[in-house]
Order: structure tokens, then sequence, then C-alpha cells
């Protein structure tokens, strides 16, 4: 039985730096330029009362900021479709300016763009089929069940989107207030609507449109962290003399990873699409400088994946202990996994410069044992081939980022 191995590579003083640098750089909003380590600065991002969420929303770049700007743009949209309407177009009860100017302030200027386009559609069918069915049917209830059904049916076409509800909702209304005889009032009606959603899309097009760039560097933060840890996890499953009683937590913290993922995969949707037809794209709080280290994150699950599952095929067969690999191998495969987590830490870091020499020093010594250590036998030797291929894949991934 050899010695026991010496303090956990998790605690490694380059990879506990590159750790302690990550957290550092995601713990706060990245486009904050304060010191993350100033006390008043972190008491204030704690703060979770209404005072303390609306003097971070004005002194750090970020959510709390972005929802008080678009709160903010929509106020002026709706009270600017208002006015518009009643003091310049003398419109009787534009109530249909306002909300349309209100839920056209989007996440991303093309959500606004589009939303335009399917709100004005969806209010002019709802305003069409209560025309139609004031004129063909005089009862009004019998009208109006008429309107809500297949208003609430012709919505569900998917050009329509979120917005498709209205087509029910207006041709509803218009029956109820009685005016869906009077043809000069339902061209008020959509006359409102497309004002009211043009104020809203030209205000979140032209007044501070959103962007999204900050959430590429706090995904990229957390899904290297996740994966760096996974890494660190194997090898030292792997270093171990034994196989572990319980590898459950290697799931655990593998379904941690994928949450990572998804999170990173929406992220990189969002920001993509919060830069189509924006007029600040080109800045960098667009985010595009934080777009390749993730998306290189990204390539790295499926590997990862692949490695967690060989280590826990192989280390998890006490019936067959022969085909876990033997001890010498073992200790390189655990520092290449180790030194491959200090890699992925340093790929989140924009600028940091990622260390891959030892990895290909140790993944090129573990392919040779592989291929001349016939005293091994071929069932230690299937062992460390199942865990020297996903490694591979992720060394190539890194030096193709």
């Amino acid at each position: 039985m050899r010695e026991r191995p010496g303090p956990s590579p998790a605690r490694h003083p380059r990879s506990r730096a590159l750790i302690t640098r990550v957290a550092q750089a995601f713990r706060a909003d990245p486009a904050d330029s304060s010191d993350p380590a100033d006390s008043s600065a972190d008491n204030e991002r704690h703060d979770r009362s209404p005072f303390g969420w609306f003097a971070r929303a004005l002194r750090v770049p970020g959510q709390e900021r972005r929802v008080l700007v678009q709160s903010a743009k929509a106020t002026l949209a709706a009270s600017a479709a208002w006015l518009l309407a009643t003091l310049v177009l003398r419109l009787p009860q534009p109530f249909l300016a306002p909300y349309a100017a209100v839920f056209l302030v989007e996440a991303t200027v093309y959500r606004s763009l589009r939303g335009w386009l399917q709100q004005v559609g969806s209010v002019a069918t709802g305003v069409l089929l209560a025309a139609v069915a004031a004129q063909l049917i005089p009862w009004q209830a019998v009208a109006l069940a008429v309107v809500v059904f297949v208003g609430l049916l012709a919505g569900s076409w998917r050009r329509f989107g979120s917005a498709g509800v209205w087509v029910g909702v207006t041709g509803m209304l218009l029956i109820s207030y009685g005016t869906a005889r009077e043809p000069v009032l339902l061209g008020d009606r959509l006359l409102e609507t497309a004002l009211g959603a043009a104020i809203g899309v030209a205000v979140n097009t032209l007044i501070f449109p959103p962007l999204y760039g900050e959430r590429l560097a706090a995904a990229a933060g957390r899904l290297a962290t996740a994966l760096a840890g996974l890494l660190e996890s194997l090898s030292d499953v792997v270093r171990r003399d034994e196989p572990p009683e319980d590898l459950d937590h290697l799931l655990s913290q593998a379904q941690d990873a994928r949450s990572q993922v998804l999170a990173a995969e929406e992220a990189v949707g969002l920001t993509q699409e919060g830069r189509r037809l924006n007029l600040r794209r080109g800045r960098p709080i667009a985010g595009a400088r934080h777009e390749r280290p993730l998306r290189t994150l990204l390539g790295l699950w499926p590997a990862v994946s692949q490695l967690i599952s060989a280590v826990r095929t192989t280390a998890g067969r006490r019936e067959h202990p022969f085909e876990y690999p033997w001890p010498d191998a073992r200790e390189a495969l655990a520092d290449l996994m180790h030194h491959l987590g200090g890699a992925v830490q340093a790929v989140a870091l924009v600028g940091e410069p990622v260390e891959l020499d030892e990895c290909r020093a140790l993944l090129a010594k573990l392919e040779n044992r592989l291929l001349t250590a016939e005293d091994d036998g071929v069932p230690a030797r299937l062992g460390l081939g199942t865990m020297i291929l996903p490694a591979r894949l992720l060394v190539e991934q890194l030096e193709q980022r």
C-alpha cells in the first residue's frame, strides 16, 4: 500500500489564486469598476431594502439599473403616447395608446420591433372581428361570446406570439363598450394602438437600448468554477488508493454544472438578441469580448461529462479491481485533471494566459503508458483508455479556444 497523497490539488496555490480571482471578478457586477473588497460596497450589495436596491441601481451598472431604466422608459413612453393621443390627435378615451407603449418597451430592441408588428396585427384583427360580429349578430351577449371564442382561437396563431391574446380581448372590449358598430371609433382604436406601439419602440430603441453583456461575464465565471470544481473532484477520486464508497456527490456536482451550462446558453442567446438592431451594440457593455471564452467553456461540457462517466464506471467496479488503472497511472491522471481545472478557470478571465504545457506533457506520458505498458493487463489499460480519451478532447478544445 503506497503512502496517502499530500494535500488535495484543490488546495494547490495556483488553483487557489485562480479561484480567488474568478470569485472576485464575478462576485459583483462585471461592469462595476469599484474594488470588490471595499466593505461599504459589499454592504450595499447585500442590502435588500428598497433604499439599498435603489442605491445599488444608481451606483452599479447591472440588473437593478436596467430595471430602473426600463421602468422609467416605459413611464415616458406611456405618458408621451397619452399626451399625443389626447392633446394632439384629440382621440376620445385613448386607453390603448399608453397600454401599447408600455408593453413595447421590451427586454431587447429586436423584441420591441417584432412586438410592434404583433401588437398592431393582433389589435387590428380584434377590431375587424368585433366589427363583423356586431354587424352580423344583433344580440350583444352572443356577439361577445363569439368574438372571445374566435378571437382566442385566432390569437393562438404563432405569428401573433404573446400578443395573440389581445385579438379576443380587443374584440371583447369593443363589443362590451358598444363601439363595434361605429367605424370612426374602430379607426381610433387602431390609430391609438399603432401610435402607442410606435412610441414604445422608439423610446426603447433610442434611449439607452438594453444590452446584456455583463450576463456573459457572470455566466462564464460561474460555469468555469463549476467545471473546475468537477475536475478537482475527479482528481481527488482518481488519486485515492481505493475506489470511494459513494460516488453520488459527483452526480450532484454534475447536475449543478449542467444547470450552469443551460444558464450560460440562455445568457448567450439573450445577449446576441440584445445586440440585434441595437445602436449601442459596439460598446464594451455589449459583451463581445466575453462571448468567445463562454463558448469555449460550453464546448468543454460534453468532454467533462464523458470524463465523469468514465471515472464513475472505472472506479465503481469493486468486483473487478484491476479495471481501475494502476497507482502511478492514476497519479498522472489526477495531476492532469488538476491542471485542466486550472486551465478552465483561466479561460473565464479575459486576458489570463491558459497554461497547457503541463497538460500536454502528462497526456503524452499517459498515452505512452497505454501503448507500452503490457504488464498492466488489458482491464487496467481499458480503464485508463476510457479516461484518457475525454481528457485529450479537453486539451484539444482548450488549444483551439
